[in-house]
């Protein structure tokens, strides 16, 4: 079997790169359990500095693997919120890591993919990337990835990329804070991330850790386990509710939704 993530490391600077490129890194519940112990397990280590998440293939991360969503729409109510937890801790796990964390965004973004940039304390995008939010479109809603989205675009630029579901480009992303900087080619992509490994380094590794308890204490709602919880309720509503089934079918069967009259 294909670990979902690789791991590397290169001196003080660890690499987590989502593995399965045939299905756009899409998440399962196997990624989803590696990326929660990678970001658990690698601040352990005292000679870390920093975490590059980056991805193999055309896209950076799709969202939700279909053969997953298909599997979703049979579960019940309390699997279905035990399902959604695991995700929100995952991200609660990037986002609240000790040690930096820098998205390389080399491709497409799209759903729960907006969300992990989102967890990221630095991220460069490629021009060309492409970015998200379409679970209105599945008769869902991004709920687990919410906290993060809210903190890194503000409540006014996610009322229209949550509720219109357009895509937007990495120039976007740049203007509404998703993203950081935009890189014309993978060069350029490399050095952006190098340079601010060289800014990391330069650093306390304990300012670091410090300064990143201090922002999360004061610029956002910090990612308590009620707040998991209740984000948790609401997708799994979601996913139970006639319009997220029929959604979630719509797109496996690669037609147009009920409530789609075009």
């Amino acid at each position: 079997m294909t670990h979902p993530i690789l791991l590397a490391r290169d001196g003080s600077v660890a690499r987590v790169t989502l593995a399965r490129p045939a299905v756009r890194n899409a998440f399962d519940a196997d990624t989803i359990a590696a990326l929660h112990a990678a970001f658990v397990e690698l601040p352990r280590d005292a000679a870390l500095r920093a975490i590059v998440l980056d991805a193999q293939g055309p896209a950076f991360c799709a969202g939700a693997d279909l053969n997953y969503m298909r599997a979703m729409a049979g579960w019940d109510d309390a699997a279905n919120r035990d399902d959604a937890m695991r995700l929100a801790r995952m991200l609660r796990a990037i986002a609240e890591c000790p040690l930096p964390v820098i998205a390389r965004v080399h491709g497409d973004a799209f759903a729960g993919g907006v969300g992990l940039v989102a967890a990221c304390d630095f991220a460069v995008a490629l021009d060309g990337c492409r970015f998200c939010l379409s679970e209105v479109k599945l008769g869902l809603i991004p709920a687990t990835i919410m906290p993060h989205v809210l903190r890194a675009i503000g409540p006014r630029a996610a009322q229209r990329y949550t509720l219109g579901a357009e895509v937007f480009d990495a120039a976007t992303a740049v203007r509404i804070g998703l993203v950081h900087e935009v890189a014309d080619d993978v060069a350029a992509l490399d050095a952006r991330v190098q340079q601010w490994l060289g800014a990391l380094h330069a650093a306390s590794p304990q300012a670091l850790a410090a300064a990143k308890r201090l922002l999360a204490d004061c610029s956002y709602r910090g990612t308590s386990e009620a707040l998991l919880a209740d984000t948790a309720e609401r997708i799994a509503e979601a996913r139970a509710s006639r319009d997220g089934r029929e959604g979630i079918d719509a797109f496996l069967s690669r037609r147009k939704p009920s409530w789609n009259p075009n």
